[in-house]
């Protein structure tokens, strides 16, 4: 019999009682005016074995920052949890890669440990990442009825970049970036932070992410799949019909930030970066705590998975990269 991530955070709760852990309901603790997160990246599960060095180290710099952006908060200091094994040439690319991103979202590196793997092991990389809070730290437990939901950044652009990889291990482009080099919604973070009822940023697939807001806040969540904001790279390779959205709101990885507002609200008054990209995809509502889709204005099926969620055998989410293409 298998464990699943739910299970797991559900007997978590009986120890993480503290008011810090925020009911394990959030990404992150908050203490003493810091937000503090814990992610970690496995080999076969969030990088595939071939992915640049380099690039593994940015994408656990920046998950952890996609965190903390998720709450408006700005990088204070992290602890890196690094894994060797063989002689050091992977080791040495990839720190090059978390020391890029540190330098480039100003995320100083204060400590962390390191531990030798048995020839052959499957790396787990981690880091902490402490962030400094702002006026506001919104959880995803505090969405209200008649808000609408909003998204800062696009989907499904780094599980068709997986997809691509999958094919061709060798392949180059937009989406083969996005996928090992995603790029933390800092700023627009911090500037919404202050006005959001509910933020959480979307790193399991946009449904599933969405399903654990409804819950925490206690709302129904609907969602209408003809908004969701797609990149023209990812129109390009998989199309913008219903199944490529489907694709796009499961896929996960994306690290957007799902958010929700007051219903009215104008997104001209906030003081966003350039470029970014915030888009009104459905509404919180009265009602049970679970999600609706719908195209066309029409009710959409949901899939059986609705993202990526752990299991203590293996993940099982759409965009889990096949052990097969380990060497």
């Amino acid at each position: 019999m298998t464990m699943r991530e739910r299970e797991v955070i559900q007997r978590l709760r009986r120890i993480a009682t503290a008011p810090e852990a925020r009911g394990l309901l959030d990404d992150v603790a908050l203490l003493d005016g810091l937000v503090i997160t814990h992610d970690s990246i496995a080999e076969g599960v969030h990088f595939l074995p071939h992915d640049p060095p380099a690039s593994v180290g940015w994408k656990l710099v920046a998950v952890n920052l996609s965190d903390l952006a998720a709450k408006g908060a700005s990088p204070a200091g992290a602890l890196l949890s690094l894994t060797l094994s063989g002689d050091g040439e992977w080791e040495n690319a990839f720190l090059t890669g978390v020391e890029h991103a540190c330098e480039s979202y100003g995320l100083p590196l204060i400590g962390g440990d390191t531990i030798a793997l048995p020839s052959g092991s499957r790396r787990v990389l981690g880091m902490t990442a402490i962030g400094r809070a702002g006026e506001r730290v919104p959880a995803r437990a505090t969405g209200r009825t008649g808000d609408g939901l909003w998204l800062v950044g696009t989907l499904g652009d780094s599980a068709a970049g997986l997809q691509i990889l999958r094919q061709d291990r060798h392949a180059t482009g937009t989406l083969v970036d996005v996928y090992r080099r995603p790029v933390p919604q800092l700023g627009a973070g911090q500037a919404i932070a202050p006005r959001a009822h509910a933020m959480m940023d979307v790193s399991d697939g946009l449904l599933l992410d969405a399903s654990r807001m409804a819950e925490a806040s206690g709302c129904a969540i609907q969602i209408d799949l003809d908004l969701l904001p797609l990149s023209s790279a990812f129109v390009a390779e998989r199309g913008g019909g219903l199944e490529a959205r489907l694709f796009a709101a499961t896929a996960g990885d994306d690290y957007a930030l799902l958010f929700s507002l007051p219903d009215g609200f104008d997104p001209a008054t906030l003081s966003l970066p350039m470029g970014t990209r915030m888009t009104r995809i459905g509404s919180l509502a009265a009602g049970e705590p679970a999600i609706a889709a719908s195209s066309g204005g029409q009710p959409v099926e949901l899939p059986e998975n609705l993202g990526f969620e752990h299991s203590s055998d293996e993940h099982r989410g759409p965009s889990a990269p096949p052990v097969a293409d380990r060497p």
